[in-house]
C-alpha cells in the first residue's frame, strides 16, 4: 500500500440515487443496500469524475494509504468474466445470420390512416445485414468507404429515435464490451479498418461503466489499423438522453 488519492463517500448524506455509479468509468462504484461504495480501492483512480454528478455531495477525494490504482484489474473488471464460446443448450435455428445482404432502405413515407393524428409510418433504415460484432465479418462488403455506425446493444432501446439520428446511411455493428468478449471485438474491427478502411466511424454507447470499453476498443482499432479514420463519439443516458456528443 502507498498513500494515494482515493474517493471517500459520506453514507448519511448518500441517497443511492446512482448518478455517480454511471459517471465512473473504471466501474469502481455499485449501490449496495442503498448506498453507493467502492467496489475495490484497485479500480478507484482518484481523479473524481463521480465527484460532480452527486446532488448530495456525498463524495469527496481524500489522500490516505489505500492499494496502488490496477489499470489491468479494471480492464478484466469492465469486460467481466470470459463467456464460453458457445452456450450450453442452443437449440439450431434458422436465421441467416451469416448471409451477408445489402439492404435497401426505402425513402418513401407512407401516411397512417386519419386516426393516427397525422402521424407518419418511418421507412425502416437499416441497410446491411448481418448486425451483431460477432458475425460481421472483414470481408463483408459494407464496410469499404462508409460511415460505419458502432452502437452498444441498449442504445436503440434507450434512444428513441436511433433509427432517424443516427443509423440512416451508414451500415452498422452493435455489441456489449460486458458480454462479449472484448479482445475478439478488438480484432475483427482491427481487420474491419485495415482491409475496408471505412470513410468515418460512429460511436454511440450507453453511460454505464462498462459500455467505456466500447470506446478504447475503437480508439485502439484505428491505432492498430494504422488509418486515419475519424470517430465521433455519442453518450446516451439511461434515461434516453444525449449526454454528450451527438
Amino acid at each position: 500500500m502507498a498513500k494515494r488519492k482515493i474517493i471517500e463517500i459520506d453514507e448519511d448524506k448518500c441517497t443511492g440515487c446512482g448518478n455517480c455509479v454511471t459517471a465512473c468509468a473504471e466501474g469502481a462504484l455499485a449501490i449496495v443496500d442503498g448506498k453507493a461504495r467502492v467496489v475495490n480501492e484497485v479500480f478507484c483512480d482518484g481523479l473524481g469524475a463521480c465527484i460532480g454528478d452527486c446532488p448530495e455531495g456525498a463524495l469527496k477525494i481524500i489522500e490516505r494509504d489505500a492499494p496502488e490504482f490496477d489499470e489491468e484489474a479494471v480492464k478484466e473488471h469492465l469486460v467481466g468474466p470470459k463467456k464460453q464460446k458457445e452456450p450450453i443448450g442452443v437449440e439450431p435455428c434458422g436465421c441467416p445470420s451469416h448471409n451477408p445482404m445489402i439492404l435497401t432502405a426505402s425513402k418513401a413515407k407512407a401516411h397512417a390512416n386519419d386516426h393516427a393524428e397525422e402521424h407518419e409510418n418511418l421507412p425502416p433504415e437499416l441497410t446491411n445485414w448481418p448486425v451483431q460484432w460477432r458475425l460481421v465479418s472483414p470481408s463483408m462488403p459494407f464496410w469499404k468507404g462508409k460511415d460505419v455506425l458502432l452502437a452498444a446493444d441498449c442504445v436503440p432501446f434507450a434512444f428513441r429515435d436511433f433509427h432517424g439520428r443516427f443509423l440512416a446511411d451508414k451500415p452498422v455493428i452493435i455489441g456489449c464490451p460486458k458480454l462479449d468478449d472484448a479482445q475478439a471485438y478488438l480484432d475483427k474491427l482491427t481487420d474491419v479498418f485495415t482491409n475496408a478502411t471505412p470513410k468515418s466511424v460512429t460511436l454511440v454507447h450507453m453511460e454505464v461503466p462498462c459500455c467505456h470499453g466500447l470506446q478504447k476498443i475503437v480508439d485502439e482499432a484505428v491505432r492498430r489499423s494504422g488509418k486515419k479514420i475519424p470517430v465521433k463519439t455519442t453518450v446516451v443516458g439511461i434515461k434516453g438522453e444525449i449526454l454528450s456528443g451527438g
